[in-house]
């Protein structure tokens, strides 16, 4: 847990996520990136200098093998409150639309559930698990399929809902998160999506492993050039 805090609040300090005050909800999908930013969150707020609110948020899409005990367990055992919110969006992408390229779509409909329950339960923040790797890999298909430069950004601000979203584990890889819920034996939710493991973000994934084995650097060489050019990444 000593690294995952190390790492989680030097990302917070860097970038002004957590102010006196907040209160925060922490997106729940049961996954190891999200357990972990779950525990780390909550152990944070035993010691840190301001002091802040926790609650997490769940949405269920219809999956058959999402596992709302598990997340109640993780929650119950920190003493968070947990929201799960029931919805049919694996019925509105995957049967109604037939999407061939569902992952936007579905992304945008948990945005937009999470949002509405986090202004209900009074929450200005928003704790999203993205890690290091989500940036690189968003930063390629970007450049690759778009033609810009671009990801998502450590902290942003959402003018319509007036909530804000930041992202705590930037600064830890996949391994890292990996490695805590192993070391630790928590309990995470097995890949339930159809389209894991078949989406061109895993082929990002792919790709930046097999460059790593000619540039050893790479991924510090592209997180840093994020870091320190792209508006939203500048301190």
């Amino acid at each position: 847990m000593q690294q995952i805090l190390s790492k989680m609040r030097k990302a917070i300090e860097e970038y002004n996520m957590i102010d006196e005050g907040d209160k925060i909800a922490v997106c729940l999908s049961g996954g190891k990136d999200s357990i972990t930013l779950l525990n780390g969150l909550k152990a944070l707020q035993r010691f840190y200098p301001k002091h802040f609110e926790l609650i997490a948020i769940s949405v269920n899409p219809g999956f058959e093998f999402f596992d709302t005990e598990l997340l109640q367990k993780n929650c119950d055992e920190l003493g968070i409150p947990l929201f799960i919110e029931n919805s049919n969006i694996k019925e509105i992408v995957f049967d109604v639309r037939k999407e061939k390229n569902p992952c936007s779509l579905c992304a945008n409909l948990r945005r937009g559930i999470i949002n509405s329950i986090a202004i209900r339960e009074g929450c200005n923040k928003i704790a999203l698990g993205h890690n290091m790797d989500d940036v690189l890999e968003t930063f390629l298909l970007n450049l690759l399929y778009t033609g810009s430069l671009s990801t998502f950004a450590p902290k942003s601000y959402m003018d319509r809902s007036k909530i804000t979203l930041i992202r705590p584990l930037i600064l830890l890889s996949e391994k890292d998160t990996r490695r805590f819920v192993k070391k630790n034996n928590k309990q995470v939710m097995p890949k339930v999506c159809p389209m894991d493991e078949h989406t061109k973000r895993e082929d990002m994934k792919e790709q930046i492993f097999l460059w790593q084995k000619d540039i050893p650097m790479i991924r510090a060489n592209l997180f840093g050039a994020i870091s320190r050019n792209l508006e939203g990444w500048k301190k």
